[in-house]
Parts: C-alpha cells; sequence; structure tokens
C-alpha cells in the first residue's frame, strides 16, 4: 500500500509517499480501505516536532500522518462482531499507537472496531473524513460542562474545525451560544446554532464558560465571569488560573459509540461536515500548504 510517513532524509515537506506491505487485521480489529484522510492542524504540529528533532536520527519505527479516516472495510480481525467487509466507516486513528502501522494517510488503515463508526446513508465518505478529531474534541471538551441551561458559552475561533462543531453541540444542550470569528462567518454560525456572533474579543465579557479553540489562553480569559470556566484545547498552554475561574483542558480519545453519534447528527442536518476540497496522497503537500496558509474553511481531504 501507498501510506504517507515523516521523513528526515531531506525531503522538503517534511514527508514521503512509501510503498508498504498491506497490513493485516489483529483479534478485535478491522481495516478499512480509505476513501479519504483529512489534514488537519495538528498534523503540522507532528511535522514541526518531526522536523525540530534531532536532525539524521533514524526513527525506530515509521510514523505516518493522518487522524481521520473514513472508508469501507475490507477485512475484520478474529472476535469483530459489530462490522463486516463492505460497511462504510469513519475512525479516529491515533498514528502513533502500538498498532498502527502508519497514519490515516494511506491505502488501508488498520483500527480497534471499538474506535469506528458506521457512516450513515446520506453521508459522503469524503465528508465523513472530516467529522472524527474535530467533533470529537468538542464533544469531549464540552462535556464536563454539562447542559447550558440558558448559560452563555463564548466560543473562540468559533468558525474553525473544533470551534464549529462546538458551536453546533453546546447549542444543542441548552448553551446561548456567542462565536468568535470573521463577520463573513455569521451565516454558518447562524446555520450551527450561535444566538450571536461577535468579530472582536473586547466585546466579549461575563460569559459563564469559554472554549478557546483559537488558543487565544489569558487574552480568553478576560472574557469568563468570576468563578466561571475555561476550556483549552491544547494541554500546556492553559492560562494560569485567576477570580476563581476553573481551568480545564483535554485530550481527545477515540471512541467508536460517541463518533457514531456525531455521524448521526451529521446525516440529520444537525452538524455541518465542511470540506475543502480534495487531493490525492501523491499531491498530499498542497493540502498542508494550503493548511499552512490559514484562513480557510472546511478540511482538505486526501484520497488514495
Amino acid at each position: 500500500m501507498r501510506a504517507l510517513i515523516l521523513t528526515r532524509s531531506g525531503e522538503a515537506d517534511g514527508f514521503t509517499v512509501e510503498h508498504l506491505p498491506d497490513p493485516q487485521p489483529a483479534p478485535g480489529q478491522i481495516r478499512i480501505k480509505m476513501t479519504g484522510a483529512a489534514v488537519n492542524p495538528v498534523d503540522l504540529h507532528v511535522l514541526d516536532a518531526w522536523a525540530g528533532s534531532t536532525a539524521g536520527a533514524v526513527p525506530a519505527r515509521r510514523t505516518g500522518l493522518g487522524m481521520d479516516v473514513a472508508g469501507v472495510v475490507d477485512m475484520v480481525g478474529p472476535g469483530v462482531r459489530d462490522f463486516r467487509p463492505g460497511i462504510p466507516v469513519a475512525a479516529l486513528h491515533v498514528p502513533h499507537a502500538p498498532h498502527a502501522v502508519a497514519g490515516a494517510a494511506a491505502e488501508y488503515v488498520i483500527v480497534p472496531a471499538a474506535h469506528a463508526a458506521a457512516v450513515p446513508p446520506g453521508v459522503d465518505l469524503l465528508d465523513a473524513a472530516t467529522v472524527p478529531l474535530n467533533s470529537l474534541t468538542a464533544a469531549q471538551l464540552l462535556g464536563p460542562l454539562g447542559p447550558g441551561h440558558g448559560r452563555r458559552l463564548l466560543v473562540t475561533g468559533a468558525a474553525g474545525g473544533v470551534g464549529g462543531y462546538a458551536v453546533g453541540l453546546a447549542a444543542r444542550t441548552g448553551w446561548a451560544v456567542t462565536g468568535l470569528a470573521r463577520a463573513s462567518d455569521a451565516e454558518f454560525l447562524g446555520r450551527a446554532g450561535a444566538a450571536a456572533t461577535i468579530t472582536h474579543l473586547e466585546q466579549a465579557t461575563g460569559f459563564d464558560a469559554v472554549l478557546d479553540a483559537a488558543l487565544l489562553n489569558s487574552a480568553a480569559l478576560r472574557a469568563v465571569r468570576d468563578h466561571g470556566t475555561y476550556v483549552g484545547v491544547f494541554p500546556g498552554l492553559e492560562p494560569d488560573a485567576e477570580r476563581g475561574i476553573t481551568i480545564t483542558t483535554g485530550v481527545v480519545t477515540p471512541d467508536g459509540p460517541q463518533l457514531s453519534g456525531m455521524l448521526e447528527l451529521t446525516a440529520q442536518g444537525v452538524l455541518e461536515a465542511r470540506r475543502a476540497g480534495t487531493v490525492p496522497l501523491e499531491q498530499a503537500a498542497r493540502a498542508y500548504q494550503a493548511l499552512r496558509g490559514g484562513g480557510g474553511r472546511g478540511r482538505w481531504v486526501l484520497t488514495p
């Protein structure tokens, strides 16, 4: 199979397309024939960290790129009961996990069956590939906040990947959501469920909670009322607590049943899958360059 693999051998993009043996599923695993693999900002963090590590070091094992995958199950390992070949699925894949042969940006992707979810009828697989990482991150960060009951939530970076899902999910559970984004994003945020859109953080005060998808940190903290809650999206970059504000963050974890719920909400139109475009694996650099350029809406999706 072909797969994007991180490299230190001089390639300008930090990765190359390698030919690897087709992986075989172990007990409890499924093999997905990839239809689409979304490109996310976390991939840029991986590339930059890899480039900044010891030059010339030989990796202990191949490390791939990509965490979002959608495709069709084409093989199941012993003990798998919930999936069979031919079922369209999506999954959050962890490229550095022990079971990983490569990342999601590969022709075949091995994942534990518990990490996968069937894609409902009516959801295009290329769109489904944009759902797992961002929707699960938003859902898992919002979980500890509980139902809103009319409380006020500010989402920074509200039109981005995590932010867009956070707006939709929070509004659905009773939060009065304000999105911090460009004025041109107001229509999308209104569809997602935002009660208001603001364009400058100075306009934000007295919120019960802030989900800081834009990584504004201390600046976003000032929008939280005393004894409110600040939710960070990148562990280790949270601001220092003040005024009795609770600081929370988290690392997203694969969760097949929870992802199934996100895909059902996508099928119902409650959540909106946004795709910027598609490029084949061999042209993946185009997608990563577009993402690094910033300002885009939706996710680029790699195809086999």
